[in-house]
């Protein structure tokens, strides 16, 4: 096969890969490979029978890193990282809320709002609904509230 048509190949599946990735952002990170396709679809259009070298498997170690710290950069700068979107029971302790479920000792039926979010909650003693709470303690999903006076 003409080594021309070989490179021409390889840079119209890199350009693939590149929409690809466009379309579907951060899915499977394909723009790495395309852009390696790209770059050495290029090098054997212009120098044929490039890739059936030693140098060609080196070139790609070459592109793959500064490519692969490129792209990290650049989902990093369109979406940086943030609060996480799930709230872990442990940063609730000391935060008040609201009893939505009354309150029983030894029973996760008890419902608290916190910071506009729904938790199973229990506390020493019984805590009737609409009364305002502070949490003193968490164990996985379940906050341990009592009573603010």
């Amino acid at each position: 096969m003409d080594p021309w048509l070989i490179g021409l190949m390889f840079v119209i599946i890199g350009i693939v890969l590149l929409v690809w990735e466009a379309v579907t952002p951060g899915t499977f990170f394909v723009a790495i490979p395309g852009t390696i396709l790209i770059v050495l679809g290029i090098i054997e259009m212009i120098f044929p029978d490039f890739l059936i070298t030693i140098y060609a498997p080196i070139v790609a170690v070459a592109i793959t890193i500064p490519v692969t710290i490129g792209v990290i950069l650049f989902y990093r700068s369109i979406a940086p990282p943030g609060k996480p979107m799930a709230t872990a029971g442990a940063s609730l302790i000391g935060k008040e809320g609201v009893v939505m479920e009354k309150i029983i000792p030894d029973s996760l039926n008890g419902k608290v709002e916190i910071e506009h979010q729904m938790w199973s909650a229990t506390g020493n003693k019984e805590i009737e609904k609409g009364k305002r709470v502070k949490v003193t303690d968490s164990k996985g999903v379940h906050v341990f509230v009592e009573e603010v006076k």
